[in-house]
């Protein structure tokens, strides 16, 4: 029963297939994005400008929670998918049980880290001397909430690797819909401000995970027992080795975060704009293009499954046809944001509350300039993923790296020197063509290794 279960995978039109696990991939993803934009936007509303840049400020910290959320939760559901496509069912669930308790730790440990250190990390991470003391309130409390946040977005992939994608959507909207709602009640109505918009977030995040817990106890295609929580070295590291690619993606973003908001704040002073503008209006910017983002990510997330258990199987046809497709929806996707960044900027950034002639002068040439490549964003975290879930960890790493490491991070440190703030825009579409490209030419040669594998197979079936 539960062979005929997860077979699915492995005959159902990819189409199908995509729909099926990309829709509340993307849902899931949007979500999570959700969570910060309507922080971003009550916050706005109530505090203005310097609300906006602490939540930038503490950005770099939601970014880690998701960082590590991949490491775990799609290299646990590519060991889980890769496992079940070879049959060795106790292995899989052996990998489940395992990434469960290990996000769930991670968390507490990154929680314990942030309270201990909290005023020099915001420090690191850029914040003005007007910002701090609301990035501190936000920061303080929104921790507490990292080992639920991480369980539950990290969980997310375990339970859509075991076949329940609509699960998993309704246990991150769930959260969403609370933090939405309580928001407004606790900034507004109990006149908490930074405060309340924290407290609501990690009340959301909570009823998330107890809701992911709750699934994991009761799985559809296996049984997790106790045994399968006792964490093992070789299984830990193996389900590592296949979260790599996206967590280096994640972690490179909030290195890049991070350089960005002390560039902001230094160059920024040192223009019309001032310390402040820069920031506040990067940090809208950065969480409106995760709108977009977030449906690509879902769209590679989507994928994971269906690649990895077909490759698993041999079934290689299924496996091309599951990326052509997923990554043209993932293009036009990210085309069409290109055309809304370009034609409505200024009507994007007037949602998160008003501003002075200076700060929607910088939001719009930002939107413009930085996000000017857009249209190509929809290949490489595809790409990535697709090397993670077809057991090519390294290839994954690398072009997880490409835009943010190799090609952004030096430009956006070089370009100021030269340009000033303006260096910083500039920075932005010059690393999405490069990384773009270098993702195209990685896949057409994959695709020829994997056309090579088809034609040794149908030699076999015929020789043998």
């Amino acid at each position: 029963m539960e062979e005929q279960k997860e077979n699915k995978l492995g005959v159902l039109p990819v189409s199908q297939l995509i729909r099926q696990f990309a829709v509340p991939s993307i849902v899931a993803m949007l979500v999570g994005a959700l969570y910060n934009i309507v922080d971003q936007f009550f916050i706005g509303r109530s505090i203005g400008e310097l609300g906006n840049a602490a939540t930038n400020v503490a950005f770099p910290l939601t970014t880690s929670c998701t960082a590590i959320a991949l490491l775990i939760g799609i290299g646990g559901a590519a060991s889980f998918n890769l496992s079940m496509g070879r049959k060795e069912h106790e292995k899989a669930v052996r990998f489940m049980g395992n990434a469960a308790v290990l996000l769930f730790g991670l968390g507490v440990v990154l929680c314990v880290v942030t309270q201990i250190f909290l005023t020099p990390l915001l420090w690191f991470f850029g914040s003005p001397d007007q910002v701090l003391g609301y990035a501190k309130v936000y920061t303080k409390i929104t921790s507490v909430g990292f080992p639920f946040l991480i369980f539950s977005n990290g969980g997310a992939h375990l339970v859509r690797a075991d076949g329940t994608p609509k699960y998993a959507m309704i246990c991150n909207l769930t959260g969403a819909v609370i933090n939405t709602i309580l928001d407004p009640l606790f900034i507004f109505g109990c006149k908490m401000g930074m405060a309340g918009a924290a407290w609501a977030t990690i009340i959301g995040q909570i009823v998330a995970a107890c809701l992911v817990f709750h699934y994991l106890c009761h799985c559809k295609t296996v049984t997790l027992r106790r045994t399968h929580l006792i964490v093992r070295i070789e299984d830990a590291l193996q389900i590592m080795s296949l979260g790599l690619s996206s967590f280096f993606n994640q972690i490179a973003m909030m290195v890049v975060q991070i350089v960005l908001n002390n560039s902001l704040t230094y160059y920024g002073s040192q223009s019309v704009y001032g310390e402040s503008v820069p920031l506040a209006c990067a940090g809208i910017i950065s969480k409106v293009a995760m709108l977009y983002f977030s449906v690509v990510i879902g769209l590679a997330q989507g994928l994971q499954p269906i690649a990895s258990f077909n490759y698993g199987a041999k079934q290689y046809d299924r496996v091309k046809l599951a990326y052509g497709r997923t990554v043209r929806y993932a293009v036009t996707v990210s085309t069409c944001a290109f055309v809304l960044f370009q034609l409505f900027p200024r009507q994007i950034i007037a949602i998160f509350g008003d501003g002075s002639k200076e700060y929607f002068l910088f939001a719009v040439r930002y939107f413009r300039i930085y996000l000017f490549a857009t249209f190509l964003n929809g290949v490489q975290p595809v790409t990535a993923t697709f090397f993670t879930a077809i057991g090519k960890p390294i290839k994954g790493v690398f072009l997880s790296l490409t835009r943010q490491i190799l090609f952004l991070l030096p430009l956006i440190v070089i370009f100021p020197l030269f340009m000033g703030i303006d260096g910083i825009m500039y920075a932005g579409p010059i690393a999405d063509l490069v990384a773009g490209f270098v993702a195209i030419g990685m896949i057409v040669s994959e695709m020829r290794q994997i056309t090579q594998l088809e034609r040794e197979q149908a030699k076999e079936r015929i020789t043998g």
